[in-house]
């Protein structure tokens, strides 16, 4: 764990979802992956999240149904109307 300080393992864990749902560049993956190549504890850390991540995604692998899309799109679209009507300028 030589030349890795608390700061840098704060910063990397502040990141880290963001690193398993693949949603930084190349270049922020690439600092994470050296920061957990050095970093046992971080590296403890970021393997018990994706192990959660991925049980999580396990148990919740069905589909809403349909027809609960349809409402959830009609209600964003009122909202939008409102939302519109109250500031036209938006």
């Amino acid at each position: 764990m030589e030349g890795v300080d608390a700061a840098d393992c704060s910063e990397v864990l502040g990141r880290v979802f963001f690193f398993l749902d693949n949603e930084l560049d190349q270049a922020d993956c690439a600092q994470i992956e050296h920061h957990l190549e050095e970093c046992g504890p971080c590296l403890a850390r970021y393997d018990l999240e994706r192990t959660v991540k991925t049980l999580v995604a396990r148990s919740c692998s069905e589909r809403a149904p349909e027809t609960l899309r349809q409402r959830v799109m009609v209600s964003i679209r009122e909202v939008q109307v409102e939302i519109v009507r109250r500031d036209p300028s938006s």
